[in-house]
């Protein structure tokens, strides 16, 4: 069998991450951050997402998604019903789950194309 080694076309490689880290590129992040295929904003300033606000949101929703993937850290825990609320009467949906998907999905729907930015949430070890 032939394997072919496929360069993503994005600039932004999600290789990894947990509840207190991230692998982006060849860059270790250990503050909560924003990925998008296009951009990368480091030291989002959110500590817990039962403590998100729709402020929070505002650089995740600049980057204009289509879908948004909150990495809530170790552990799957929901944000607020008005931070769901935001996204979903823009037609933004948002799916919600522990960091380690978060990563492996990101991965997914940015190799399809899509227009998807992913927001973790990071917390000291």
């Amino acid at each position: 069998m032939q394997l072919t080694l496929e360069n993503p076309d994005f600039d932004y490689l999600l290789r990894g991450a947990n509840g207190s880290a991230a692998l982006v590129n060849d860059r270790r992040l250990e503050r909560s951050f924003i990925v998008a295929p296009d951009a990368l904003v480091e030291d989002w300033d959110v500590a817990s997402v039962g403590g998100l606000t729709v402020a929070d949101l505002e650089p995740v929703l600049a980057l204009q998604p289509e879908v948004v993937l909150l990495g809530s850290g170790s552990h799957q825990v929901f944000p607020p019903a008005e931070v769901l609320a935001a996204c979903l009467t823009r037609g933004i949906g948002m799916e919600t789950m522990a960091n380690d998907a978060v990563a492996r999905t990101y991965q997914v729907l940015a190799g399809e194309g899509r227009r998807v930015v992913a927001a973790f949430v990071l917390s000291a070890a």
